[in-house]
């Protein structure tokens, strides 16, 4: 999949007297020319000392997400031990029912299986195997209902179908429904805004089931739920490669299961406008392998009865396990309070792509009974092992990218946050690599409630002015052990003796977009850095740095060539400047100015 990066600056004035710049000419943090990657910069970017524009990356300011209805090119292979497969079951017995108008027609007879029809509401009790019932035509006042004690087989060959009371398909069995679309149709399912359901049954919206749904085929499938969700499973939900299924849900969530949703290809296109309404809500786990789903939600916040909690929508919600595989996963959600994904438990992502949008404000029903609007949130751990992950956060206060209330791992992937509260929080930090660009518009760039380890990778944190911080660890451990470190804002944590790479911090005033950059005694320059916003506290570290060893601090200049990220180039030239300070690094950690190390700004609510 053509992975996302972004160019981040336009510069200007080339100057003369160029000498290389690279982090590490041993190990470069970026291959040159990578296409796959695209983080290649324009030829001659340069950075001309005194730019009063913020040298950041625009594009994780500005990206937009939309629905996209157009069908993905996806293999799929089937795993002939997984009962999930349609292929591995046999549903040769037919029944056909096509809709028109009022009415419905029946066609086939099958041992063990009575189909009844009151006008166009169908109703079929079961107890056949491997019966496959297919649905045609349009129904202005219609329905499909099932009791089965065996699986079976829906395929949608066309179908519109309207119930102005009650659910569009139920099924009452607790057996596994395989929703099969046919190739190249189009079909409509839409509930109404008030259910009559029997006593002693339930329905849960547009298309619900007692069991597993499994959706497969090569079709669209457009889904309305008026009084509750759009798709809802007592059991769970997934969904395979081919299909285009677009959901509004007014009233409730687009998709609803009580043990899991999973997506392992396809798209999905999921409006939100339900006040408090999930995208993809499960009491369980949630598992995207693949495919394309985006999310949006518009709905505002509301006080739970139930739970005594103020809640908000969110893009993805599970109460469980979230884990991301693979595919992509786009979010946008506007109301108050609103998240992109919220996982009562841990959170994993481990490849492609996530980008995530949230506007919304914190809202408060009381002082002491709140929600915030947050990028990604989890009450447990989050681990990043892979994928691309623009997130911006712009509603106000509490509004944050990332926040963990456990342990922020990240192994790998590009991780780009743009948040106005702390762009990323956590009650403990460890990376490991991978690339992470965390830029606050009114407060730290990275908090941890606990101890900070960055052992690898290129880290950038940007914090406002002081007492807020580039970097932040309330006065717990800060481990530097290896990577590429860049912070800049009003203060910093100070990192710990024990940390076995060197460590400069610089208490002194630099103007955005203007080049930071350190040279060795040589006058090689070990490393190069465009400041986004202007800083009073700048704390580097790199691979590169040597303990014991002599080096020059120089501001402004023109960086040319070369790759970059987040303002953090390799393998590009710089050509002028004026020297800020000389220095030994004869301990781990070197000051130069006045410190202002120690425990930066508070972080969120």
């Amino acid at each position: 999949m053509k992975k996302l990066f972004y160019e981040f600056i336009m510069l200007s004035t080339v100057m003369a007297l160029a000498y290389a710049c690279s982090g590490d000419d041993a190990d470069p943090i970026f291959p040159e020319n990578d296409t796959e990657n695209n983080n290649t910069q324009p030829s001659n970017p340069g950075a001309g000392q005194g730019n009063s524009s913020e040298s950041l990356d625009d594009e994780v300011k500005t990206f937009t997400i939309s629905l996209n209805d157009s069908f993905l090119e996806e293999s799929e292979t089937i795993d002939e031990d997984d009962e999930d497969y349609v292929e591995n079951s046999s549903f040769d017995n037919e029944i056909a029912i096509a809709y028109s108008g009022t009415s419905a027609t029946v066609t086939g007879s099958i041992d063990g299986v009575t189909v009844t029809a009151d006008g166009a509401d169908v109703i079929v009790n079961s107890e056949s195997k491997g019966v496959k019932y297919v649905l045609s035509g349009t129904a202005t006042e219609g329905s499909f209902k099932i009791y089965s004690s065996k699986k079976y087989e829906i395929e949608l060959n066309g179908v519109n179908l309207t119930n102005s009371n009650g659910a569009a398909i139920n099924s009452q069995s607790k057996k596994r429904a395989f929703v099969v679309l046919g190739k190249g149709t189009t079909n409509t399912l839409e509930d109404g805004s008030s259910y009559d359901t029997p006593d002693g049954e339930d329905e849960k919206g547009a298309i619900f089931s007692e069991g597993q749904m499994i959706f497969s085929g090569n079709g669209t499938l457009n889904v309305t739920g008026n009084k509750k969700h759009g798709i809802a499973s007592d059991d769970y939900l997934r969904f395979r490669p081919g299909n285009v299924i677009n959901i509004t849900a007014k009233a409730g969530n687009g998709l609803k299961a009580n043990d899991s949703v999973g997506i392992d290809g396809g798209v999905l296109n999921i409006t939100v406008t339900s006040t408090a309404g999930k995208g993809i809500s499960s009491d369980g786990t949630v598992d995207i392998k693949g495919g394309r789903t985006t999310i949006l939600t518009s709905g505002g916040p509301e006080y739970d009865e139930d739970e005594q909690d103020a809640t908000a929508c969110a893009g993805v919600k599970a109460d469980s396990t979230f884990t991301m595989e693979g595919g992509q996963l786009y979010v946008q959600s506007t109301g108050n309070g609103g998240k992109g994904i919220s996982g009562d438990q841990e959170i994993i992502f481990k490849g492609d792509e996530v980008r995530i949008i949230t506007t919304g404000k914190i809202y408060e029903y009381t002082s002491a009974i709140t929600t915030s609007p947050k990028g990604i949130k989890a009450d447990g751990n989050i681990t990043i092992d892979g994928g691309t992950f623009p997130v911006r956060t712009t509603g106000g206060e509490n509004a944050e990218g990332i926040e963990s209330k456990g342990t922020l791992t990240v192994n790998g992937g590009t991780v780009k946050v743009y948040a106005y509260d702390d762009a990323t929080n956590a009650a403990e930090i460890v990376i490991n690599d991978g690339n992470y660009f965390s830029y606050s518009t009114n407060n730290d760039g990275m908090d941890a409630n606990g101890n900070m380890t960055i052992n690898g990778g290129v880290v950038i944190a940007s914090g406002t002015s002081a007492p807020e911080a580039g970097f932040d660890c309330d006065n717990n451990t800060f481990l530097v052990n290896g990577g590429v470190l860049i912070g800049t804002g009003g203060s910093t944590s100070s990192p710990s003796t024990s940390s076995k790479q060197p460590v400069i911090v610089y208490n002194g005033s630099l103007s955005s977009g203007s080049a930071l950059s350190i040279t060795d005694k040589n006058s090689s320059c070990v490393f190069a850095y465009l400041l986004p916003r202007s800083s009073s506290v700048t704390l580097v570290s790199s691979p590169s740095l040597t303990k014991g060893s002599s080096y020059t601090l120089n501001s402004g200049g023109t960086i040319s060539g070369g790759t970059s990220f987040a303002g953090y180039y390799s393998g590009a030239t710089l050509s002028g400047g004026s020297t800020l300070s000389s220095i030994t690094l004869s301990s781990t950690v070197n000051t130069i100015g006045t410190s202002s190390g120690g425990q930066g700004g508070p972080g969120g609510r």
